[in-house]
Parts: structure tokens; sequence; C-alpha cells
């Protein structure tokens, strides 16, 4: 029973939960996502809680909602080209006796074109509650896509993590007077958990006292167990539902400044789902019928981080405004992700993670060249909350930098076209050097970015 736990252990933490639940898109720190308005991409999300004219402060300050006069819908869509490209190598059972080179290619591009849709509705009311303004929407605040070939060096590691995390959120906002108004909102949120790696049984055979002698049966070189030769892989998804909560500030001092203040809640989540194992045959022939069950059942728990956004506009002239914007992220909410599997054989999966809270500082501004067009830019800077030491192929964070265009087109009075364009260049190349828990040890270098092409269209009536 003990053998069987701590083989099992092996190759669970071999699946690198953490990694998955923790580490997302490369455009945006750790797995956040800051893709749910295509204006504020334009100036690189600064003044996102605190311009008017952008449906989109329904998620990112509804306090806003108070400057709207119209009913408005919005509908906004950014595609994500994500790049990660691996150079390195490695070994299988490092520092044992058995140690060997990690076979196997670089992995590819483990990025992919993705789409990020974002939908806003803004209902300012009349007569006795003409002071009240509701909006609703549905966004993605947080996700992640890679995936890498199946046969690449860093196969025990990570081969696809795809993780979801979609929010309905509806919010109302009381104005206060002329200069002030406040608001508050509930979110449901939606989270969908998919993963999947190689697990070197082989090593985890050799390195266990009960079985390593099956390593040597002729010899380490013909027999039928060891280092790489033996893989199987493990896969694992889950869901939940859950729910949050945000606030936020608007004050406007002069007709020409606007401060907003926004706060978004931690949501706890406790996914539920299935772990499903493909094993060789002799290696089932060693564990038994019990253990490394085809499916199983687990779960783990995950704290989406709370935010704090402060915000400035201000217009400069009729035509020129400047925006600023700063954002600090309690990743600290992230101590430890611990997977417990149904089948009692199967010891629960534990990795600790300390991450540190993050700032993401913004600038930008934009010019009405006429009553039609309107071009913005920006500039911003996105801190990782990841150490080096826990950096890992799911997604090898770094700090970044936006470089960020944007155009509005009013068709009309009442309809409006946005585009934008973002640049993220990575501020360093990440370096990876982690041992999993199988005895593979992943030494390398990531050169990655990404390119973010976004549309929106609104219409007020």
């Amino acid at each position: 029973m003990e053998f069987a736990k701590n083989i099992t252990r092996v190759s669970a933490l071999a699946l690198g939960i953490a990694g998955v639940l923790a580490y997302g898109d490369v455009h945006a720190a750790a797995f956040q996502l800051k893709e749910n308005s295509v204006k504020a991409q334009g100036r690189a999300m600064a003044g996102s809680a605190s311009a008017k004219g952008d449906a989109s402060v329904v998620v990112n300050n509804p306090a806003v909602m108070s400057t709207f006069t119209e009913k408005t819908i919005q509908a906004d869509v950014t595609a994500v080209d994500l790049s990660f490209k691996f150079q390195g190598g490695g070994n299988a059972a490092a520092g044992s006796p058995l140690q060997q080179p990690l076979t196997g290619g670089q992995g590819g591009d483990a990025g992919d074109l993705a789409a990020v849709p974002a939908a806003s509705f803004i209902l300012p009311l009349s007569g006795d509650f003409e002071y009240l303004t509701l909006g609703a929407m549905i966004s993605a605040p947080f996700g992640l896509k890679t995936d890498y070939d199946s046969d690449w060096v860093g196969r025990y590691h990570a081969l696809e993590s795809d993780v979801k995390i979609i929010d309905l959120t509806l919010a109302a906002s009381l104005e206060l007077n002329e200069r002030l108004s406040v608001g508050l909102g509930v979110i449901y949120e939606h989270s969908d958990v998919t993963l999947t790696n190689a697990v070197d049984f082989g090593s985890g055979i050799c390195a266990n006292p009960a079985s390593q002698a099956l390593c040597f049966m002729p010899n380490p070189i013909t027999g039928p167990y060891g280092p790489q030769k033996n893989d199987g892989v493990a896969s694992i998804s889950g869901t939940d539902n859950s729910f949050g909560w945000l606030a936020g500030v608007n004050l406007r001092p002069t007709d020409k400044l606007s401060l907003g203040y926004a706060y978004r809640s931690e949501i706890d989540h406790e996914l539920r789902g299935s772990a499903e194992f493909t094993v060789p045959a002799n290696v089932r022939a060693v564990f038994g019928p019990n253990v490394y069950m085809d499916r199983d059942g687990g779960g783990a728990k995950l704290t989406t981080p709370a935010t704090h956004t402060l915000s400035v506009t201000y217009q400069a002239t009729d035509r020129f405004a400047i925006m600023a914007e700063g954002v600090h992220t309690g990743w600290d909410s992230l101590k430890e992700i611990r997977i417990e599997f149904d089948n009692p054989l199967q010891a629960d999966a534990v990795e600790n993670y300390n991450w540190h809270d993050s700032w993401f500082y913004a600038l930008g501004g934009e010019f009405a060249l006429n009553d039609k067009f309107t071009l913005r830019a920006g500039i911003a800077r996105d801190e990782s909350p990841v150490a080096t030491a826990h950096r890992t192929p799911r997604m090898p964070d770094q700090d970044r930098n936006w470089y960020s265009i944007g155009l509005t087109w009013n068709v009309s009075e009442n309809f409006e076209l946005n585009a934008s364009y973002v640049k993220l260049d990575l501020a360093n190349d990440p370096d990876i050097d982690l041992v999993s828990s199988s005895g593979s040890r992943l030494v390398g270098t990531y050169d990655g970015g990404a390119d973010l092409f976004g549309v929106s269209v609104q219409y007020r009536f």
C-alpha cells in the first residue's frame, strides 16, 4: 500500500497541476487577461476605470456607468496571436546512476491564435430612479492556452494546458451628485480546466526501492524498465461555478478631470472533475489494477486574486485627453495547489507557490482628429508575480511591455467602430530550470511574445 502511494505521488505531482492553474496567458501577468475593451487596449488599458464612453466599465469600474445617458450595447473581440518557443534540453532521472539526456524535440510553438470576446450592456433608468444605472457584462478575466508537441523534451512537465474562466457581471451605479458616483456588482464565475502531460513511469519505478531492481534485469541498457522507456500520459479536467463581487468610485472634481477606483474580490473555486491515466501494460503489471485507474475522480481549490485599480483621465483640450492607470493584483492568494483524488491509493498532489503581488502601470492618450475619427496610443509595464524558481513550461511568465495604438470611427451619431493593435514584448527571455517529481530536469530559455488585434462595435439608443 505505501509503495503504491509513493509511486502514485510521483506521477500525480508530475501532472504539474499548480503549473496549469497558476500560469496563464503571456499577454497579461500570470493567467490574468485584460482584453475586455478594445477602446481601452488602444491606450494600453490606461483610463479603463475612469474614462467615459466605454461600456466595459461594467467590470472595470461600475461607478462610471453613471456617466452614460443612453442605453448602450457593446461587443468586443480580441484575436491573440501568442508565440512561445523553447530552446534547451535536460536529463531524465537527473542526479541518479541512470541519468540520461532527455530525448525529443523543442516542442514547436506552444502558442496559438485565440479569440477573447466580451459583451456589455448599460441601462440608465429614468423617473424616480434617474440616479441609478444598471449594467451587465460577459467577459473572460483569466485564461490560458499552451500546447506542445507530444514528444518534446519537456513532455514530463507539460503537454496541453487549457484554462477558461468566464464571468457574468451584474452591476449598478448610483449618482450621489453631479461630481460623485459609486458602483457595486456581483460576479458569477465559471471555471473550466484541462491539462495533460507525459509521465515517466520508468524513472518512478527505478527511483523506488521496492521496484528499482526491475530496472537492472538483466541490465539497465536492455532491461524492460528505465527512464523514458515506459512513458504514459496523464490528463486532468475540472469545472466549478462560484461568486464574487466588485465595487467602484468615480470622482469628477472638474469637467476635465475624472478619478476612478475599483476593487474586485477574490473568488474561491473548488474544481471537481476527472483524472485519466494511459499506462503501459508492463507498468500496469507492476502497479496492479487499482492504481492509476483509467479514470479517477478528483478536485482542487483555486482562488483567483483580488485587484485594486487606480485610474485618472484628464481632458486637456476639447480634442486631447491623457490617461494613467495602476492595478495592484493580490497574487499572494495563491499559496498552494492541492489535488485530492477519489482513489484512496492515489496520494494528494501538493505543490507550494509563494507568488508575490504585482503591479500594472499604464500611460495613454487619445486625440480627436475630427467628429468622425479619434486616434489613441499607450504604453504599459506589466509585472509578473512568478519567481524564477516557480516558472514552468505551462506558462514561462515574465515581466512584459505593452505598446498600443487604436482608432475610433463614429459611423453615425449613435454607432461607432473601434480597432486596436497591441504589441507585447517580454522584458527578458524567461529561463527554465526545474526538476519534475519523477526526476526529469528541464533547462532552457524561451523566446515569446504576443500580438493583439481587437475590434469592437458600440450602439447607443
